[in-house]
C-alpha cells in the first residue's frame, strides 16, 4: 500500500475525481493519512471532508499531540477526542511519536502559585533509559486499551540527545514492542537526518551504514508503516522539514528497509511548501518503482 498525506491544497482535486486517484490506476494511492488533531471535535467542515474522503480511501490517523513519553499523565481530553475519531473513521492505522511534549510548569513561574501542565507544541526526544521506557510503555498500553487496538509509534528526528541511556534507539523501540504489543512506524528520513547530524557532531563516520545497522535491529514483523520525506541542510544542522522531494540517499535507505522488512505500507510526507498533486504523486510512483525492484 502507498499513501499520501491528505492536505487542504489537494482536497478539491482528490474529491472531485476520486476514481482517478483511487483504485488501480497509475495515479492512484491506496490510502490517505491525516494528522488526528486536525479532525478533533464533533461535526464541522473538517469532519465532513474526512468523511467524504473515507468513502473512497482507507484513512490512517497520525497524531502529533499525545506526547506518549511525557513524565506526566496523558491528556484525558486528547485521548477522548482520539477515541471518538477512531470510532467514527475506523482507520487502518493509528500512530503517534516516541516523544515528550507535556510537562509541569514550576510554581515559581506562575503568579497563582499552583503547578500547571503545559504543552511544548513540539516533538521532543526522550532519553533511551529504563525509566523512560516504563513511562512510554505505560502510556502506549493506556492508549491501546482505550482504543481497543494496537497503535504504531514513530521514531523521531532529534536535534539533541540525552546523556542518560540504557539502550540505543532501535533497541529501545524493540523493547517497547515486546512489552506492549504495539507496532512501529519507521520514518527512514528521520533515521538518515539523525545520522547526518551525528556526523556533523563528530559522533559518526558513515551515515548510510549507520542507518542500515539501525534497521537491522528492528523486529521485522513489528513495522506497520514507513514514512518518506525530504530534508534540508541549514548551516550546521540538517532539518527534517518535509518541504521538498525525498532525497536520493533516503531512497537508497528505503530500498534497504524493504529488503529488511518486506513489503510495508509506505507514506510520502510533504507538509510544508506543499506542491501540486502531480508532483506528490510522482514521489509515490518512485516509491512503487523501488518497491517493485526490491520485491522482484
Amino acid at each position: 500500500m502507498f499513501g499520501i498525506g491528505f492536505k487542504h491544497a489537494h482536497y478539491a482535486e482528490l474529491l472531485e475525481n476520486p476514481q482517478r486517484y483511487s483504485g488501480s490506476g497509475s495515479e492512484a494511492v491506496d490510502f490517505l493519512e491525516v494528522h488526528s488533531e486536525n479532525f478533533f471535535g464533533s461535526g464541522g467542515a473538517a469532519r465532513a471532508i474526512l468523511s467524504k474522503a473515507r468513502q473512497h480511501w482507507p484513512i490512517s490517523l497520525h497524531g502529533v499531540g499525545l506526547a506518549l513519553g511525557s513524565a506526566v499523565d496523558l491528556d484525558a481530553w486528547h485521548l477522548d477526542q482520539l477515541a471518538d475519531l477512531v470510532e467514527r473513521t475506523d482507520p487502518i492505522l493509528v500512530s503517534d511519536h516516541a516523544c515528550f511534549a507535556r510537562g509541569v510548569l514550576p510554581k515559581r513561574a506562575i503568579s497563582e502559585g499552583a503547578a500547571q501542565i503545559i504543552h511544548a507544541s513540539d516533538l521532543l526526544p526522550i532519553p533511551f533509559s529504563k525509566e523512560s521506557l516504563l513511562v512510554l510503555c505505560s502510556h502506549v498500553t493506556q492508549v491501546q486499551e482505550r482504543l481497543k487496538r494496537p497503535i504504531a509509534v514513530e521514531n523521531l528526528s532529534a536535534y539533541f540527545v540525552w546523556n542518560e541511556a540504557d539502550f540505543d534507539e532501535p533497541q529501545f523501540l524493540a523493547e517497547l514492542v515486546k512489552r506492549t504489543g504495539c507496532k512501529l512506524l519507521v520514518d527512514v528520513n528521520n533515521i538518515y537526518v539523525n545520522a547526518l547530524n551525528a556526523i556533523k557532531a563528530g559522533a559518526m563516520l558513515d551515515a548510510l551504514q549507520s542507518c542500515q545497522s539501525w534497521l537491522d535491529q528492528i523486529p521485522r514483523d513489528a513495522v506497520a508503516e514507513i514514512h518518506l520525506a525530504g530534508h534540508n541542510a541549514m548551516n550546521d544542522i540538517v532539518i527534517d522539514d518535509h518541504s521538498c522531494a525525498v532525497n536520493e540517499p533516503v531512497w537508497a535507505l528505503y530500498s534497504y528497509a524493504l529488503q529488511r522488512l518486506g513489503q510495508v505500507a509506505t507514506l510520502v510526507e510533504w507538509d510544508t511548501d506543499v506542491p501540486p498533486l502531480d508532483i506528490l504523486l510522482e514521489q509515490v510512483r518512485i516509491a512503487k518503482t523501488n518497491a517493485n525492484e526490491v520485491m522482484t
